[in-house]
């Protein structure tokens, strides 16, 4: 999405753009978004006030909600079938009010339309929800098909390396003026060191039939909080995040179908599904020049839950930057800064997992043999001397990967529920055959 935005906001400036996509367009995070727009995301106008000042956490507000209206209109004016549903959005909790009305009132003293109140469609009841007027859902791919169709691009087409303004893929050479990477998590590790400012998370959902016919979005605040958006006659249901890699225990999803069963008795699983999310160290995306030592290079990347807004904010900032306009929201996003009040605890966590990882591939011996994998599951074993990724089929066949990431070289974790293997350093993730799924890693293992 940010890419094709990106693009096409460039495109309408006169700008000549190449979009090179990596497999199919849309076939990655984009595909598995519960695709809320909306500038409420989480817990956060309060802690961006405490944190980097009223400034700059207007200046989130205010880009958010512009990026709200961007779709609004551009649905609008090109009629785009897109199932857009205007709607508003909640905060909500179960346990504690005076969180949730702290946040409704520091929200509305940043200009956006929001109040605490007690009263919500849920089936259950709360403890306070802070309620965004004007936000909206749609159908993310039947919107970003109508946009693709007036832009050129190239589907499987992955760059695989990057010098200055040339670009190689798999299939041939590109050469630009300027770059910009909305490649989810970028690959090129030097200059910017993304890779140690960000981690990834993966989150679960459920599609659920015979749930509550809700109206508004909902996002839970407490630990066990669940995600609710509807969908035609569907309840998406959301939860169970962990971070990527330090899920070997699995079960995400039973996790969820007792919620389901819990708030909804009586409602049945249509699909599931899960997503991956990039989460800077202070929780704010990082939009705009690459790093000064690479000019000419910019990216979009760090959305955590909120992808499309985070999108949505990529291309207007961007595309205007790039054409010699800079936005007067742009500076809370900038890729350059470096708040170590806001920034402290997760940094120290994010090292604390490369460190972890990078130990568990050197030293940590194999933690099974493969006569002793239950059938159906993964686990790190030793084979003829050689630590590996074994997964046993349920019929007893044996695949065996590298168990360390081509990223960095990280030691990667099984994943039951979606049957992957994850890095717990980055989050590169791949199949059971080794197939890479998601980056920054370049090629399987």
């Amino acid at each position: 999405m940010a890419g094709v935005l990106t693009a096409w906001f460039l495109r309408q400036r006169g700008a000549k753009v190449l979009l090179l996509e990596a497999d199919r367009l849309a076939g990655g995070q984009t595909r598995n978004t519960t695709a809320k727009i909306t500038a409420q995301h989480g817990m956060i106008y309060e802690r961006l006030s405490e944190q980097k000042g009223e400034l700059a956490a207007r200046q989130y507000a205010s880009a958010n909600q512009r990026a709200v209206e961007a779709y609004r209109r551009l649905v609008r004016e090109r009629k785009i079938p897109c199932e857009w549903e205007d709607c508003p959005a909640f905060l909500y909790s179960t346990q504690e009010e005076d969180p949730v009305r702290q946040e409704a009132h520091t929200a509305a003293r940043l200009g956006l339309e929001c109040s605490f109140t007690l009263e919500t469609e849920l089936p259950f009841p709360v403890k306070g929800a802070a309620r965004l007027e004007g936000q909206a859902r749609f159908h993310p791919l039947r919107f970003l098909g109508a946009l693709a169709e007036e832009l050129e691009v190239f589907e499987h087409s992955r760059v695989i390396a990057a010098e200055g303004g040339a670009l190689r893929t798999e299939r041939g050479r590109v050469k630009a003026e300027q770059v910009v990477f909305t490649t989810h998590y970028p690959f090129i590790n030097v200059p910017g060191l993304y890779f140690l400012r960000m981690h990834q998370e993966r989150s679960y959902v459920l599609a659920l039939r015979g749930a509550a016919r809700l109206k508004g979005m909902y996002y839970g605040t407490d630990p066990d909080g669940v995600s609710l958006r509807p969908c035609g006659d569907l309840l998406l249901l959301g939860g169970g995040k962990h971070r990527t890699g330090e899920n070997s225990a699995g079960g995400r999803y039973r996790g969820l179908e007792e919620q389901a069963e819990r708030l909804f008795p009586g409602a049945s699983q249509a699909a599931h599904w899960s997503a991956q999310d990039c989460i800077s160290i202070d929780g704010v995306p990082y939009i705009g020049p690459y790093a000064s030592a690479a000019p000419n290079w910019y990216v979009a990347t760090g959305f955590g839950k909120w992808g499309m807004t985070g999108s949505m904010v990529s291309a207007l900032l961007l595309s205007g930057l790039l054409t010699g306009e800079r936005d007067p929201d742009g500076a809370v996003f900038d890729p350059g800064r470096m708040d170590l009040r806001a920034s402290a605890a997760n940094l120290w966590e994010d090292g604390k997992q490369a460190v972890k990882g990078l130990c568990r591939s050197a030293f940590e011996p194999p933690r099974a043999a493969v006569e002793a994998l239950t059938p159906g599951h993964g686990g790190i074993v030793e084979v003829e001397g050689e630590k590996l990724g074994v997964y046993k089929t349920e019929d007893g066949e044996v695949f065996t990967v590298s168990a360390r990431c081509p990223h960095l070289g990280c030691q990667v974790e099984w994943n039951p529920d979606e049957k992957t293997w994850d890095c717990p350093c980055h989050g590169s993730r791949f199949d059971f055959h080794g197939r890479l799924l998601d980056g920054p890693a370049q090629k399987g293992l």
